[in-house]
């Protein structure tokens, strides 16, 4: 699995985001404080991008998070769920669960422009949400997955899917979700879940996928 590590483009959303106004209040989505804040936790300290679980965990639970055992896991994920499909009933983002993990599916006709990798504005609302629940529920490790069709090169597919999930960490982490719950990948074309054959297949592959996991 490849591994990545905080880029110019991340910055880049981050300084971007310091000028955003939310579409519905007309203030500023995220201060310069806020966004200041969430990128130096991710340059800093943003052990997800740069290893899976393990280095997530140990940096966690260094930092006196603790960890959920027994019973008490399947309690914390069936809560941590119940409170996601509340917040994002409508909304277009579905939620799966799959034993104790929890993915958002986020289509990318309501997240992203056509191969653009900023998150759109009307868009921030939802992904406010998302951030709420984290910060509610932060005994959980987040994995951000970004997935293309396969129009395109495979070069190009996999850095706009790499963009588009850095982007989504990106406006979670400035929101004030601990960055070192994440782990961000990009995987292009490779992952489809729907056939390429035909647009409303392709529709469903371009996506960005969350996967919650309790820290354990």
């Amino acid at each position: 699995m490849m591994k990545h590590i905080l880029t110019p483009i991340l910055a880049g959303v981050f300084l971007a985001s310091c000028t955003t106004s939310d579409p519905f209040t007309g203030q500023e989505r995220l201060s310069r404080t806020t966004t200041g804040a969430g990128l130096g936790a991710l340059a800093g300290a943003g052990l997800g991008l740069l290893a899976g679980g393990d280095d997530r965990r140990n940096a966690l639970i260094g930092a006196g998070l603790g960890a959920l055992a027994g019973g008490a896991i399947g309690n914390y994920v069936d809560r941590q769920e119940a409170e996601l499909r509340a917040q994002l009933q409508g909304t277009g983002v579905s939620v799966t669960r799959n034993g104790n993990q929890i993915i958002l599916n986020m289509p990318s006709n309501i997240t992203f422009g056509v191969d653009q990798a900023d998150v759109r504005s009307d868009f921030y609302p939802v992904l406010n949400s998302v951030a709420l629940v984290l910060q509610n529920f932060n005994q959980s490790l987040v994995d951000i997955y970004g997935h293309t069709d396969s129009t395109g090169s495979d070069s190009y597919n996999l850095d706009l899917s790499q963009r588009r999930a850095q982007a989504v960490a990106g406006y979670l982490a400035g929101q004030g979700v601990d960055a070192r719950r994440f782990y961000v990948q990009g995987f292009g074309k490779t992952r489809p879940i729907a056939s390429n054959d035909t647009e409303a297949g392709r529709a469903a592959n371009r996506r960005v996928e969350i996967q919650i996991s309790p820290l354990t």
